[in-house]
């Protein structure tokens, strides 16, 4: 091994996984715990739960005339009075409107009922006949079997036998308790709840403090944080549902009116209602309409007309506008809605099934502000398990580029080609070079990752390198999950490449750059993606291979036309003696060029980092794409105005912070 070259480091093995240890298997039983007693005092935290959260659903009309100089306590009753004269007037015109229902009843049984008979001839009755006719012939078969082995005529009739069974006489206890007991309670629960939520509306503040001085006393930011998230989630959740039952219960109302369905404010009612209830809800209530339309007309076409209303208006509810108006606020994934609604429901039955969606959100809450359960939001929550940058990784790793490059598409809606190398892509190439030097990636991993970036590289050639426009960016945003808007997106290169004719005569060829990997199995690829940037900019470039550039061939490697090199580093730990070396090559071999490093670590530690810079000794060093891009043009900028006689280009803070030149530097020999 020579002087000039870096020293082969073997790749680290991975050590192996983990088994769970005492503190997993003590969250899993802290789960099992928990859940036992939500089974078992079912019937005390159900009325608690319903008060609690009636009282986040009555909280702003409190907040709201307590702005207005209600006082706190005939706030809070006139609050109480608004909600039960809402269930109240809801319950008043439901009755009435089953009551006029009721009175025409035996005319709609005899509809219903020919309809019956008539389905049940068609299908049902002649299959009962064909297993009646079995059924006897079987029966006829057995019973002369039965006589041939008795010897008892198969046409005997048997005696039947008279048995009376008499029930015991109820004492007046238990009749009272048969009686009044399905009325007493639902009465006695309503009683709780609405004590208990006229206890939380008047203590609501009080209660606050209590729990922030009991769970978050010591980080008083999160706790409050967490509270007012909550809060301000499940009043959002429960005000836009109510908006749009709302108007589905109007637009059914007149739609059941236009069809001629009878008691069309009835269906509107409960259409509304029955919508709170997810997923069984809009079921019932679509049922309901349709069986008094098919008991109202003698043909099915009314029928037919209302269950094809209510299938079109709860796909538009449902998969339009709930997503438009409140899909993104509650932050909950539609998986996360049906297994809640599963769970709920067995715990707690149907009042489980009502309260799933707030409940749940309470725990994406909890898992967003507590680190211990955090799995809850990565469960129950909508942000996308993968950042953009881990979903690059893997789509390489899955070895799926075409995935990738539609998210590719997507974020370049709202942000430059630069910005989508620079935050997603090269990040997403850090981590790939990371598990290859840990020895976690194979060769040909790593070479299949190679080819699909530049598979990847090659489909993006016609993107512009421009900022989008801000209506395309805002339209890009409102569509957008939570972690691509968070991925940064600086702006484009601003520097404009000089015209051919005004370029010095060394930049004047096809390929004034010369991209060269560095030793990392994935620099070639960083190396192509600047090259691909650089001629967008004007800046023709192409690539070589850390190999081309190596002690042994590097006297082969093609310079004609080059005058400026950039070097690409995706990892560069431990000494930059390699780097070093490489660098003194080039300027040997191009000892009239100008040579630029590029850095791209996802810290960018090294570009600082003065040793590095005094060992290697370069011009200019970058630690994105976009200074790299910057520093190149302005090098051709700089060498059009000496050759012209000017005393200086463009203003050199076009560069950045890091794509600024390098002090004086020694000459150095090979």
């Amino acid at each position: 091994m020579t002087q000039h070259d870096e020293p082969t480091r073997a790749p680290a093995r991975v050590p192996p996984s983990g088994v769970p240890g005492v503190s997993g298997l003590l969250y899993l039983a802290v789960a099992v715990v928990v859940v036992a007693a939500l089974y078992l005092a079912r019937e005390v935290l159900i009325p608690i739960t319903v008060a609690v959260i009636l009282s986040f659903v009555l909280a702003p009309l409190v907040s709201r005339l307590k702005r207005w100089h209600v006082p706190h306590v005939a706030a809070v009753l006139v609050a109480m009075l608004v909600g039960l004269g809402v269930v109240g007037a809801l319950g008043a015109v439901i009755g009435t409107q089953v009551a006029g229902i009721a009175e025409d009843v035996p005319q709609y049984t005899a509809t219903i009922t020919r309809k019956v008979h008539a389905v049940r001839d068609m299908t049902v009755g002649r299959l009962r006949g064909l297993r009646q006719r079995l059924d006897e012939q079987v029966g006829r078969t057995a019973q002369e079997a039965t006589a041939a082995q008795s010897g008892v005529p198969a046409d005997a009739t048997p005696q039947a036998r008279l048995v009376r069974i008499e029930a015991a006489p109820m004492s007046a206890l238990d009749l009272a308790r048969t009686v009044l007991a399905p009325v007493v309670d639902p009465l006695s629960t309503l009683l709780i709840v609405l004590i208990v939520t006229v206890f939380v509306l008047m203590q609501r503040e009080d209660l606050r403090d209590r729990m922030i001085r009991l769970f978050g006393s010591n980080d008083l930011q999160r706790t409050t944080l967490a509270l007012d998230d909550a809060g301000h989630r499940l009043a959002t959740y429960y005000v836009a549902q109510l908006a749009i039952n709302a108007c589905f219960g109007v637009v059914v109302g007149l739609a059941l009116w236009l069809i001629g369905v009878p008691s069309p404010l009835l269906w509107a009612v409960t259409g509304a209602v029955l919508r709170f209830v997810p997923y069984i809800g809009p079921v019932i209530a679509a049922i309901l309409p349709a069986a008094l339309a098919a008991a109202v007309e003698p043909g099915w076409s009314m029928a037919l007309w209302t269950l094809g209303l209510f299938v079109i208006a709860e796909t538009v509810t449902g998969q339009a506008i709930e997503p438009l108006v409140y899909g993104h606020s509650t932050g909950l994934s539609p998986a996360a809605v049906i297994i809640a609604a599963i769970f709920w429901t067995w715990v707690w039955g149907p009042i489980g099934l009502l309260l799933s969606t707030p409940l749940t959100l309470c725990l994406v809450v909890l898992g967003r502000h507590v680190d211990q359960l955090e799995f809850l939001e990565l469960l129950l929550g909508d942000r996308p398990p993968l950042t953009p940058v881990e979903n690059f990784y893997q789509r390489m790793l899955a070895d799926d580029p075409d995935e990738a490059l539609q998210q590719a598409e997507f974020l370049l809606q709202g942000r430059s080609l630069t910005a989508y190398y620079d935050e997603v892509a090269m990040k997403g190439l850090q981590l790939a070079a990371n598990d290859a030097l840990r020895g976690a990636l194979g060769p040909d991993k790593v070479d299949a990752i190679k080819e699909n970036v530049r598979d990847l590289t090659a489909d993006l050639a016609d993107h512009e390198d421009r900022d989008p426009h801000p209506k395309d960016e805002a339209e890009a945003d409102e569509v957008a999950s939570r972690a691509e808007r968070d991925v940064p997106t600086p702006e484009a290169p601003k520097i404009d490449a000089p015209a051919v004719r005004e370029l010095a005569t060394g930049w004047r060829s096809a390929e004034p750059v010369l991209c060269v990997a560095g030793k990392g199995p994935l620099d070639e690829a960083a190396a192509g993606m600047l090259a691909q940037l650089l001629g967008k900019h004007g800046l023709g470039a192409r690539v070589a291979s850390y190999g081309a550039a190596s002690r042994r061939q590097i006297g082969g490697l093609d310079v004609q036309g080059v005058a400026m090199v950039c070097v690409s580093y995706l990892e560069i730990s431990g000494s930059p003696s390699g780097l070093h070396y490489l660098v003194r090559r080039l300027r040997t071999r191009l000892p009239n060029a100008r040579i630029l490093v590029g850095l791209w670590p996802m810290d960018g530690d090294a570009v600082e980092d003065e040793r590095t810079r005094k060992v290697v000794a370069a011009d200019v060093y970058a630690s994105n794409l976009k200074d790299a891009v910057q520093a190149c043009v302005k090098a051709a900028h700089d060498a059009a105005a000496t050759s012209s006689g000017q005393r200086c280009g463009p203003d050199d803070k076009a560069l950045g912070r890091h794509g600024s030149p390098s002090p004086p530097r020694e000459q150095s020999s090979t």
